[in-house]
């Protein structure tokens, strides 16, 4: 799979991801006015807890399946790779089923001991069923994309958004009518297995259109040793279970998190409905806006692992390095002006999409902003490793900035003036160094370079140019177009910024254009409007 091979797999799952995340807007917002940071904060507790265990079933399966059918596929050894595939399928089916059990009948024990928020219980208890579909979801999604297909992986994730986001808030507005926030919260919730379900049928019915083509009629098989189930299921835990581990990280950190802060909030004098109240601005109101840039970066780390693997595999060093500057780049690219973005805008952007929300949410934003150019290219970099085949380096270090996170937030969440924001600050801590040791450890496996004129200087001019217009723009617009309106626009125009600076400071290429779909034609117009130089 060559890099252009690869950067099409990357905007196939970055076009449907920024479709989710656009749905998720539509989800997260109605959530946030309706349910208010009390009710968010309950469903933040239940997905704190599914994320946890959707990390043990499910974060690392797909990527370890994904590496052993494109393994065998390039040697073509068909068959093997479609038995990875089955014996992945059961393996998930069994995992689904623990963990859906594990989260029902943990669920009275976590709100009331743990967490210390009772009224979360039926948020977090509507969550049990989704992981069982989702579990299935991987082994489909782990083995399209070992054979370098990603559309099948779109489709099914367009589809569980979308009816994850339709049935989550019909039920979530249906309950607090009929009901109360509780309830609400937990319908929301259970849009989550609606969806897992509805992703799961449309993946299944386009593997079983292309079957035929998966596993072609007429190659000869014979040739190739047929490896035992117990064989498979060895390999896929082995490179699997470095992975989850890895994966397992952040929603134990986020588990751990919910724990401290609601705890040390109320410590400082806030009341639980209070600290539940701030928890929901920082876990579901910030980081909603925090998360939505993952949706490229989670694609090229997704992309680039069988890439990475194949070229391990065959020993060409030039091939890695090719694609790992261009994931760390790409990533740059998108994490940099979204980190900018968000701190200029912070208080603004808050008011716009929850205008009746009370205290400072953007404050939270402001602080929390920072960690996004970090958290991308720990992504990417993730992704590299993980196809060299050291997915436990990744791991361990993203547990060591775990670790500074945990101590950080403790301490200055207990700060009265600082209170929510201790958890932020916390995060930031976290990926830094976690982003700072991959790179580290990319650089020793693979003896990579990145310039710092094409991978520092020139984004930061481009980003920092951007942030600055953006400023001035919203500041001249808000006392006659008001908040809102001024937002949207100064958005607007420092996106177009960005792009006018990456093309005229040639930080983006014709040799990066040139791989995307219809990318002669868009060269062509760039060139002819002279925001492209010429050859």
């Amino acid at each position: 799979m060559k890099k252009d091979n690869f950067l099409k797999g990357a905007f196939i799952l970055g076009a449907a991801g920024i479709i989710i995340k656009i749905m998720g807007a539509f989800f997260r917002i109605p959530l946030g006015r309706y349910l208010g940071g009390e009710g968010i904060g309950y469903y933040q507790v239940g997905y704190t807890v599914f994320n946890f265990l959707m990390a043990f079933t499910v974060a690392g399966l797909p990527t370890a399946i994904s590496k052993l059918v494109s393994e065998k596929r390039a040697s073509q050894d068909y068959k093997g790779a479609h038995k990875i595939f089955k014996t992945s399928f059961y393996l998930l089916l069994g995992l689904g089923i623990v963990g859906s059990l594990i989260i029902a009948v943990m669920t009275r024990y976590l709100v009331d001991n743990v967490f210390k928020s009772p009224n979360a219980y039926y948020a977090v208890l509507a969550m049990a069923p989704a992981l069982f579909f989702l579990c299935l979801l991987a082994s489909f999604r782990g083995y399209f994309q070992g054979t370098k297909n990603m559309t099948p992986t779109a489709i099914s994730q367009v589809v569980e958004q979308f009816v994850r986001v339709v049935i989550g808030i019909a039920l979530a507005l249906y309950l607090l009518k009929r009901l109360d926030i509780r309830f609400a919260a937990a319908g929301a919730s259970f849009g989550a297995a609606v969806g897992g379900a509805a992703g799961l049928l449309a993946i299944a019915y386009i593997y079983k259109r292309s079957k035929g083509s998966l596993v072609p009629v007429g190659v000869e098989h014979s040739q190739f040793e047929e490896q035992t189930t117990k064989e498979i299921i060895r390999n896929i835990l082995k490179i699997s279970i470095p992975i989850s581990l890895g994966a397992a990280v952040m929603p134990l950190i986020n588990m751990l998190d919910t724990f401290i802060v609601l705890r040390r909030l109320q410590d400082i004098g806030f009341t639980a409905s209070e600290a539940t109240r701030l928890f929901g601005q920082l876990s579901g109101m910030a980081n909603t806006l925090i998360n939505l840039p993952q949706v490229i970066t989670v694609a090229i780390a997704i992309s680039v692992v069988p890439v990475v693997a194949e070229a391990a595999e065959r020993k060409d060093l030039d091939t890695i390095n090719d694609n790992a500057q261009s994931a760390v780049k790409l990533s740059l690219l998108v994490g940099l002006p979204a980190a900018i973005g968000l701190a200029t805008l912070a208080t603004p952007i808050m008011t716009l999409l929850f205008p009746d929300e009370p205290g400072n949410p953007g404050q939270v934003l402001l602080f929390l902003s920072f960690a996004v150019v970090f958290l991308t290219q720990i992504q990417s970099l993730t992704g590299v490793l993980q196809g060299l085949g050291k997915p436990h380096v990744p791991v361990v270090n993203l547990f060591i900035g775990a670790g500074f996170k945990l101590v950080i937030t403790y301490v200055l969440t207990g700060i009265p003036h600082i209170n929510v924001k201790g958890a932020a600050v916390g995060t930031v801590f976290a990926y830094f160094i976690a982003y700072m040791l991959n790179l580290l450890s990319v650089k020793k496996a693979t003896g990579v370079t990145f310039g710092i004129k094409d991978f520092f200087l020139k984004p930061v001019l481009s980003g920092v140019t951007m942030g600055i217009i953006v400023i001035v723009v919203y500041r001249q617009l808000v006392p006659f177009l008001g908040n809102s309106l001024s937002t949207i626009i100064a958005i607007g125009i420092g996106a177009a910024t960005y792009g006018i600076m990456l093309l005229r400071t040639s930080t983006i290429t014709k040799e990066d254009l040139d791989v995307l779909p219809k990318g002669e034609k868009i060269i062509s117009l760039l060139t002819k409007i002279k925001l492209m130089k010429k050859a």
